[in-house]
């Protein structure tokens, strides 16, 4: 049987087989006590360290809690709208194994128009087959009506009146569409929206999603009748499929928007297969450029979030921003909190390797918590934005520091530099090994 080592008071498996969940639960009752929940490890993340959250709060280790725009997240990780987020019963299993908050698939007056294919995912593997890099979609928001996703809503709040649930919501470019969807969430008790700009395809057509987010005139005039109605927080996510992305979140802050979530899936051809010649993911012999996602956004995703937060921190300080993209650690989320996210999202990582992936994720950040000694979220948010500046910059900066490096330079440089009395000194001072 695998061993268990604690390192930072979070738990290990270090090798052996996986035990059974019978006999894991055996365990348990035998030393006196019971974990909820039951934990059975997903593929891809044997080995990896793991924290017991009781409401999504870590039982050891440091704080994980944010405060974000008033609401009060247990610990970062947020489900990113999208399939993790599609019902009740999936949001409630995401509610159950402890993530921060959940965001649900997008939902919009008339699913009756949404109309899925499958299949509707392709993979990017590594070139041994053995890793997930990038994952494409063609999926469309949400096909369940509007009645029964809000029936769901309410249910969950219900049962889970203390948990952050965030309705994703899109409409067509009406306003009595919006204030509609806004109203009708706000009456089953949503903590907050995220208004979906940045669904890069099929909504498109319809001149909604990513449409609207690359469009800043739309943006600004759809973001004022949502706040003219909405009385929680609202989130606007950007799409990446755009020249600037602080250009359209500039506009959506300046209309009141309460904070940005970034990125969306990058618009993506995955691939043609070689045999048949038609293109991935391929439904009846044809496809459609859809939305990529996974650990090879992350650059990307790291690179359009340090813009946002660069605005945010000198324009709208009072602000929030959620991280969005290729996070599958508790590392890739430490480096979106540095980069200035209050919240992190995670979809394409749950598909992978399932909703316990939140466990690992809050004992690997609270590794890096303690490795540094930040004992809250706060302590280090944003911290590595200050070291962010031009390539003009960098180049002066290095240049004064070649300057400094020869003042500083110690050693005789010719034969005729050496001084009777500083001999020894000058004999000391070129010696390798002192």
């Amino acid at each position: 049987m695998a061993a268990v080592a604690s390192v930072f008071g979070f738990k290990h498996r270090v090798g052996g087989p996986v035990p059974s969940r019978a006999a894991q639960r055996a365990s348990h009752i035998s030393r006196g006590r019971v974990h909820q929940p039951l934990r059975v490890v997903a593929r891809g993340l044997e080995g990896r360290p793991w924290v017991e959250l009781k409401d999504g709060v870590p039982t050891s280790g440091p704080d994980l809690s944010v405060t974000v725009n008033g609401l009060k997240f247990p610990n970062p990780f947020v489900i990113g709208s999208g399939p993790p987020g599609t019902n009740y019963t999936v949001m409630k299993k995401a509610f159950d194994e402890g993530w921060g908050g959940v965001i649900a698939k997008t939902v919009s007056l008339n699913a009756d128009l949404v109309k899925n294919v499958t299949p509707r995912y392709a993979k990017m593997k590594s070139e041994d087959g053995a890793e997930v890099m990038g994952w494409q979609n063609i999926e469309l928001i949400s096909d369940r009506s509007f009645e029964v996703m809000l029936a769901e809503f309410k249910q969950l709040k219900e049962e889970y009146p203390d948990r952050i649930l965030i309705a994703s919501i899109m409409d067509e470019y009406k306003k009595e569409n919006w204030v509609e969807v806004v109203r009708r969430c706000e009456e089953v008790g949503v903590d907050a929206f995220e208004i979906n700009f940045s669904c890069p395809h099929g909504m498109p057509e319809r001149k909604m999603g990513a449409a609207m987010g690359q469009d800043c005139t739309v943006l600004d005039e759809v973001c004022g009748w949502v706040k003219e109605v909405a009385t929680v927080p609202v989130w606007a996510k950007m799409t990446p499929n755009i020249t600037d992305i602080t250009e359209p979140a500039k506009v959506c802050l300046e209309k009141g928007m309460d904070g940005i979530a970034a990125i969306n899936t990058i618009m993506s051809i995955m691939g043609v297969n070689l045999d048949t010649l038609a293109p991935e993911p391929c439904v009846e012999g044809h496809s459609t450029p859809g939305g990529y996602s996974y650990k090879a956004v992350r650059p990307i995703a790291l690179a359009k979030c340090m813009a946002i937060a660069q605005m945010i921190k000198k324009e709208f300080p009072d602000r929030t921003l959620s991280g969005i993209g290729g996070i599958d650690t508790g590392g890739h989320a430490a480096e979106f909190i540095l980069l200035g996210s209050d919240t992190v999202q995670v979809c394409t990582g749950v598909m992978i390797h399932g909703y316990p992936l939140v466990q690992n994720l809050c004992a690997e950040l609270q590794e890096f918590m303690g490795k540094h000694g930040f004992e809250s979220i706060a302590e280090f948010k944003g911290m590595s934005l200050e070291y962010f500046t031009t390539h003009t910059d960098l180049v002066a900066r290095q240049k004064e520091a070649i300057e400094q490096k020869k003042k500083a330079k110690v050693g005789i440089e010719s034969d005729d530099k050496w001084t009777g009395e500083g001999f020894v000194a000058e004999t000391e001072s070129m010696v390798s090994n002192v």
